[in-house]
């Protein structure tokens, strides 16, 4: 058995599926994407934050928006303080891969792993999101890899809703300049603070969604890649499998 097709084996049995010769399928059927019913949050989660109006602590919006391309987005915004996490961080983590990828993830913010290299998921989290990758196909660097903040929060908690709204604006450009065809969240915090879906993952994963941005962009929901290895289950992996694998056929039916 060539390598390749040795890798190919090892990332398929990783994520619980068996056996190399796939069952006959029909054509994909193309998703019908629908946006997101209005849920709003807590009102006390969501009290709008004031920008600084310091550039040094906080680069204007103005400035965030006029950047043509992923260096000058994150040379714009690397030296950001204008939330806690900033202070906190060791480095910043803007994100990673193919500036003309059609797949982007978006998880939800670095750890201890991610904060020493500045490099989005690079722990185990990110040796499983690679093996993800292989089922369906691609390497690392096929796709392009983010998060909804871009700092580490402390003892790798979740971003508050405070902290996702600082950071949303240059998520929101490298969005713009990127262009994705399609986008496959990581869990539930990405889903509800970029979408405002508050539906509980487990129950909303492998259903479309739609982000209101560039004419409307698919947006597919799975399980985080830590998620995963908390519960290494076939069922868990078969799901993100399906989720990767429908992220894909979209692609495949949607050419540039």
């Amino acid at each position: 058995m060539s390598d390749p097709l040795q890798q190919w084996r090892d990332a398929l049995q990783d994520l619980g599926v068996f056996g190399l010769v796939p069952e006959p399928q029909e054509e994909p059927e193309v998703p019908t994407v629908q946006a997101p019913a209005e849920q709003p949050s807590p009102k006390e989660d969501r009290v709008p934050i004031a920008p600084s109006t310091d550039p040094a602590v906080c680069p204007p919006l103005e400035a965030v928006a006029s950047t043509a391309s992923l260096d000058l987005l994150k040379t714009c915004i690397q030296d950001c303080l204008a939330c806690p996490l900033g202070a906190g961080r060791i480095r910043f983590v803007f994100g990673e891969g193919d500036p003309t990828a059609r797949m982007l993830f978006i998880g939800e913010g670095p750890g201890r792993d991610e904060d020493l290299q500045g490099r989005p998921f690079v722990g185990k989290a990110g040796e499983l999101l690679e093996k993800m990758l292989a089922a369906i196909g691609y390497q690392r660097q096929d796709v392009y890899i983010t998060n909804i903040v871009k700092c580490r929060p402390p003892d790798n908690r979740t971003p508050t809703p405070q902290e996702a709204q600082r950071c949303l604006p240059y998520l929101r450009r490298q969005i713009e300049l990127l262009r994705p065809g399609v986008i496959v969240t990581l869990g539930a915090t990405p889903l509800r603070e970029l979408l405002g879906v508050l539906t509980g993952i487990t129950r909303i994963r492998g259903q479309w969604q739609r982000l209101e941005m560039l004419g409307g962009i698919p947006v597919m929901p799975t399980f985080h890649p830590a998620y995963v290895l908390r519960q290494y289950t076939q069922d868990v992996r078969r799901a993100v499998w399906e989720d990767l694998k429908a992220a894909r056929a979209w692609l495949d039916q949607h050419p540039k």
